[in-house]
């Protein structure tokens, strides 16, 4: 039987964050090609299962594997070559290069993709982090904001949907849909949802989850979901990179306003030296 979850409910699922709790749990061991570099299909940016990432499945629908970079070249997440998106994630200080996963975040164009992992230990909760960015697809931007975000499980099986299954969204005019992993065991996590502005931006941020295995081989599952799940046509766009991914590898908005302060600090110093 399948364990249907509604999006009305998926503020009761453990959001995404890290913390000390989840600095204590192990990270979930047996991934490679984090960042999606190795690929026996096409190169990027094309589509994931023309693609074709080395150890992950599914992928069905409107979800493509694209080079980082800006609006002049085509083959990034944000360039010309359909998805083309109003905005482009910031580039990450990745060791060794990444590419990233550009999904259209409504339900009813994409699907799940999966890794499988061996080697698990049952009733163990694990910790994995990754970057999450988003943007709007240009063309579609009609004065409302969007909202993205990750729905992460591990599990026996993977991703369901079924479009239209929950309440109404007077917001964007559209019923909401829902999303179950075949593994009515299965641990899943929505991780902070994202909002972008029209013909925006949300630049990268470091999201850390928790995930409980209940099986030793599993498969770990992303499933991009935005705008609670409606299938409105705006569309949302969801990008991913960087599973199991140190954190600090985009300097922080913050830290950036400390080394301004901090440089502007310094300059008026150097005024005074110089004046006196």
């Amino acid at each position: 039987m399948l364990r249907t979850l509604a999006i009305c409910g998926a503020a009761a699922l453990a959001i995404a964050g890290a913390g000390s709790a989840a600095q204590a749990n192990p990270a979930l061991p047996g991934l490679t090609n984090l960042n999606f570099l190795s690929y026996t299909g096409t190169a990027p940016k094309s589509g994931f299962t023309s693609n074709n990432p080395t150890g992950w499945t599914g992928g069905n629908g409107l979800i493509f594997i694209a080079t980082p970079g800006d609006s002049t070249v085509p083959s990034s997440g944000c360039g010309s070559t359909y998805l083309s998106t109003y905005g482009c994630p910031s580039t990450l200080h990745v060791k060794g290069g990444y590419n990233e996963v550009e999904a259209d975040a409504n339900p009813g164009f994409e699907s799940g993709f999966n890794y499988e992992i061996t080697g698990l230990t049952p009733g163990t909760t694990y910790t994995l982090s990754f970057y999450q960015a988003a943007s709007q697809q240009r063309g579609f931007a009609n004065g409302l904001n969007t909202t993205e975000q990750w729905i992460v499980s591990l599990g026996t099986g993977g991703f369901t949907t079924c479009l239209g299954c929950g309440p109404y969204n007077a917001y964007y005019h559209s019923n909401e849909s829902t999303y179950a992993n075949t593994d009515p065991n299965a641990s899943i996590v929505a991780t902070t949802k994202m909002t972008t502005a029209p013909g925006g931006l949300t630049d990268w941020n470091y999201v850390t989850i928790n995930l409980t295995a209940d099986a030793a081989t599993q498969f770990l599952s992303f499933l991009a979901w935005g705008n609670d799940g409606t299938t409105a046509n705006l569309p949302p766009i969801a990008f991913l990179t960087g599973v199991n991914s140190p954190s600090g590898l985009v300097p922080e908005p913050a830290a950036l306003s400390v080394l301004a302060a901090g440089a502007v600090a310094l300059g008026v110093v150097v005024r005074r030296r110089r004046k006196s």
